[in-house]
């Protein structure tokens, strides 16, 4: 059982995201909202989980209450979910954002350590696990994507809340584990920041983050100016979603072969490669094809970063190291990404934006690998 039950939360939770995470900024155009509005809706609002999530994380390891602060945030995003197509106002929808982001992002952050802790010696095989989210997702955007299409686009905030509550039902399966260091929470923090390859690691989560960002926001307006239906930019997700079975299931054997580091450092390269190939398409057909290598880009990325941070995080802080690279992805990368995206789709459009997005994101992953290399080797 150490393997069904973290597959199937990441099943539920996974598939709760994908009723909203890819019409969310199409929600918010049908609002009437502005460029730089939705900019802030998807690039500030996130900010939230760079503190956030470290705060709840933190304070799940030193009091040993991660099952708890599940619960409540599960709980915290059904409820939101509910109220959310209920407003309309730019600002009622803006408090409403933040309080879900409040709520939902310690959510992965646990998931991840105690799936890391109930895998014991087969933590390799956290891909296999991670999965079940990508089934799930690709069901459930495709899903959502006929739904929508038919009912419209408020719909989506209600499947999602039904599917977190069924969430918060598996997580009372989920084990953590408890630390056996009387060391300071505050010295283990410090020796984790300081040091120098732990830092670079999360300037190129941060990178992943943006990545994340430009495409789950803006990949399906820019698909809407390529002249694509909604059934359409379902499938697309649908498409991303089967390439990464394949990268999930060997996941195990990418980490042996490229090791942690080396798999994040390829998916970063990739993430870029695919935004510039975004930037060259002209009709809805090829963004398909371009989605076979979603698999490559922001999964391999995730099993990779969490894996390093297992290996990595001081003995008792799993879930905070946890939450500090959610935060960097989920919290300040996505921030960037989401808040800057929103200003270049008004200006530029979807291809200008993911030609911005590719070039920079290249630039930050050459950058890290070269101070990197310059580090004396480790002992």
């Amino acid at each position: 059982m150490k393997k069904i039950w973290p597959f199937t939360f990441y099943f539920l939770l996974y598939s709760a995201i994908a009723f909203i995470a890819p019409f969310i900024v199409l929600y918010y155009q049908e609002l009437g909202f502005t460029g730089t509005q939705i900019g802030l809706l998807t690039g500030i609002v996130p900010l939230i989980t760079l503190f956030n999530a470290p705060l709840w994380t933190g304070f799940a390891d030193a009091t040993h209450r991660h099952r708890l602060l599940m619960s409540l945030g599960i709980l915290g995003g059904v409820i939101t979910t509910v109220v959310f197509p209920f407003l309309n106002a730019f600002a009622p929808v803006f408090i409403i954002a933040v309080l879900l982001y409040i709520f939902v992002a310690p959510i992965t952050p646990l998931a991840d350590s105690a799936t890391m802790f109930m895998l014991a010696d087969e933590k390799e095989m956290y891909g296999r696990v991670r999965l079940g989210g990508t089934v799930g997702f690709g069901i459930s955007a495709f899903a959502a994507g006929l739904f929508v299409q038919y009912y419209g686009l408020r719909f989506a905030f209600w499947g999602c809340a039904a599917l977190f509550f069924l969430g918060l039902i598996v997580s009372q399966k989920l084990v953590y584990g408890q630390s056996e260091t009387d060391s300071p929470t505050i010295g283990r923090a410090r020796a984790l920041l300081t040091n120098p390859r732990w830092v670079l690691f999360l300037v190129a989560a941060f990178a992943g983050g943006m990545g994340m960002a430009a495409y789950n926001n803006y990949l399906f307006p820019y698909m809407m100016e390529l002249g694509a239906s909604e059934t359409t930019m379902g499938l697309a997700l649908t498409v991303g979603m089967f390439s990464e079975i394949p990268i999930l299931f060997f996941g195990n054997r990418l980490i042996k072969f490229f090791k942690s580091y080396g798999l994040l450092m390829l998916a970063m390269g990739i993430t870029g490669l695919r935004m510039l190939l975004f930037a060259t398409i002209e009709t809805p057909v090829l963004v398909l094809f371009v989605q076979l290598l979603n698999g490559l880009t922001f999964p391999a990325m995730w099993v990779a970063g969490v894996t390093y941070t297992d290996e990595n995080a001081p003995a008792g802080m799993s879930a905070t190291a946890q939450g500090l690279f959610g935060a960097m992805v989920m919290g300040f990368g996505a921030a960037v990404g989401g808040f800057v995206g929103g200003l270049l789709l008004e200006s530029i459009g979807g291809r200008g934006l993911y030609l911005v997005f590719g070039l920079t994101v290249i630039v930050i992953v050459v950058t890290v690998a070269l101070i990197r290399g310059r580090l004396p080797a480790e002992n």
